[in-house]
């Protein structure tokens, strides 16, 4: 397996390919932003990364690009042009396919997204 030089990276996009997302089209997703990467001459600057759930079933197919911290929901393989450029212009290209935005504390979520289920702590006391 090879180990990229990140030095030059200037996003990160997690793809999930988790069960609900691979049922609705995630591989398509993936190869569809991948592509579009390599088109654009910018395997370079975005660095890709196929995950498994990310735990947002509901939004499938999902994908997270950081360091801007911005959750995306339902994408398909026809979005993959504006979603790269959504990252690499700061455009509003897909701002209905985002469902949360890191304000710089925590994430907010989008108008029209689902709340989703409370995460709660097991008791690990024995």
């Amino acid at each position: 397996m090879p180990t990229w030089n990140l030095s030059d990276m200037h996003h990160h996009i997690l793809l999930c390919n988790g069960s609900n997302c691979t049922s609705a089209g995630a591989e398509e997703v993936t190869r569809a932003v991948r592509a579009e990467i390599k088109a654009r001459g910018l395997n370079h600057q975005i660095h890709t990364t196929r995950t498994r759930c990310n735990g947002r079933c509901e939004d499938k197919c999902v994908s997270i690009v950081y360091p801007d911290g911005i959750w995306y929901k339902n994408l398909t393989p026809e979005d993959a042009a504006p979603f790269i450029d959504s990252i690499m212009n700061q455009e509003e290209n897909l701002a209905d396919k985002i469902s949360h935005q890191f304000n710089g504390v925590h994430f907010e979520r989008t108008e029209g997204t689902i709340v989703g289920k409370e995460k709660r702590s097991k008791n690990l006391t024995k």
